[in-house]
């Protein structure tokens, strides 16, 4: 299997690993079965998401897709956040196996999950605005 080499640096290096003490917005997804858990944290202030953490359990495309993730969402608003598809992490990570892009679905469903965290913590119903949260359908990867 062959990985580019953005896919190679982000997982050796990947950007923005931990928790966030003063997150607002938490949201976990993933699945057991195939073994892939991304947690993301998120502050948002003023609808901007001015930091972001995240704690991946997985393979290296699972790291290296949360990684960039939470790349490009950060210093971007909670609107622009809610665009960003798995096809867009794919893309900025030029490109992945086809058994690991349910990964990328990954790191944008626990996007999703942590917005979704920040509205009902704001007593807003997040379904209207965030969608249904899925999670890892094609588990192929382990």
């Amino acid at each position: 299997m062959l990985y580019s080499e953005k896919v190679m640096d982000h997982f050796a290096n990947p950007r923005n690993v931990g928790e966030l003490e003063d997150a607002n917005a938490i949201g976990e997804v993933g699945n057991v079965k195939c073994g892939d858990i991304m947690k993301m944290y998120l502050k948002i202030e003023g609808g901007v998401i001015t930091d972001v953490r995240f704690k991946t359990f997985g393979c290296g495309a699972a790291i290296a897709t949360s990684s960039m993730a939470t790349e490009l969402i950060k210093g971007k608003t909670i609107d622009e956040a809610l665009t960003l598809t798995n096809q867009a992490v794919v893309e900025a990570l030029d490109g992945l196996p086809p058994v690991k892009v349910h990964c990328s679905v990954l790191a944008e469903q626990a996007v999703k999950s942590a917005i979704a965290d920040y509205y009902t913590r704001q007593g807003i119903d997040p379904t209207p605005i965030v969608g249904e949260i899925g999670g890892c359908d094609s588990c192929s990867c382990h």
